[in-house]
């Protein structure tokens, strides 16, 4: 049996499912054994369904017309949804450059949190961080997992731009922008990697709840990988274990 707090109506074309607020792989998991749960099932419309850390938006196209059939319709799905025991786990290996060419807020991140430089790379490249879920940019990954060792504040000046590829950090996440945009998170690194293509049949290769792992590489290694990248080369290491 899952555990959710609420299911209400969102405006006039959405159902809103709201999970205990906290961070987490288990409620994360939850998340996405619903949200597979809702996809196989009929709905009074073809919906689209997004997550957050802690809720499920089933978005319909026009106004819902049987609105309480509906929300019985979900909340019997929440009732009937186990979650399974073991999940096939997709790890991401994701090539990141820290020298300070491509890390502009490396060094203050580093003295803002009292550690070497050194010790914070390796702070942030040991996890495996979740993919909670995308956005503000399409393909943005959200990543949970940081050390809070080194959990750092926003910009308090955003950059007006902040480069393809660039691995950030904000508050206790961290991220890659996909591509070159505004933005206010402390830059450490970046990767030579393509993570969004709009014209691909499949823009992104990340699913929500696959992890990143970051591995370290040095500015000549970033360039063969860019070039491969550029060649269409370029292949993702992906590890696969079974959780």
């Amino acid at each position: 049996m899952i555990k959710w707090k609420s299911v209400s109506r969102m405006g006039d074309r959405g159902i809103l499912i709201e999970f205990p607020q906290e961070i987490s792989e288990k409620i994360l998991q939850t998340i996405l054994e619903v949200k597979t749960a809702l996809s196989k099932i009929k709905l009074e419309q073809k919906v689209e369904i997004t997550n957050t850390y802690n809720s499920l938006l089933i978005s319909y196209p026009s106004a819902i017309r049987y609105i309480y059939s509906e929300l019985k319709v979900v909340s019997n799905t929440l009732r009937a949804t186990n979650i399974s025991k073991n999940i096939d786990k997709r790890i991401f290996k994701i090539p990141v450059c820290y020298e300070a060419e491509y890390a502009p807020d490396l060094n203050e991140v580093a003295e803002l949190k009292n550690i070497k430089k050194e010790e914070l790379i390796s702070l942030h490249s040991t996890p495996e961080y979740l993919v909670y879920f995308t956005g503000f940019l399409p393909g943005f990954l959200y990543l949970g997992g940081l050390n809070q060792k080194i959990a750092t504040p926003r910009k308090i000046t955003p950059r007006k731009i902040v480069e393809k590829g660039s691995v950030g950090i904000a508050e206790d996440q961290t991220g890659i922008y996909p591509q070159e945009s505004p933005g206010g998170w402390q830059i450490i690194g970046r990767t030579p990697l393509d993570l969004f293509n709009a014209n691909s049949k499949i823009p992104s290769p990340f699913n929500v709840g696959d992890f990143v792992r970051f591995h370290p590489v040095s500015n000549l290694e970033y360039i063969q990988i860019q070039k491969k990248v550029k060649q269409g080369k370029y292949e993702f290491e992906i590890i696969k274990s079974n959780g």
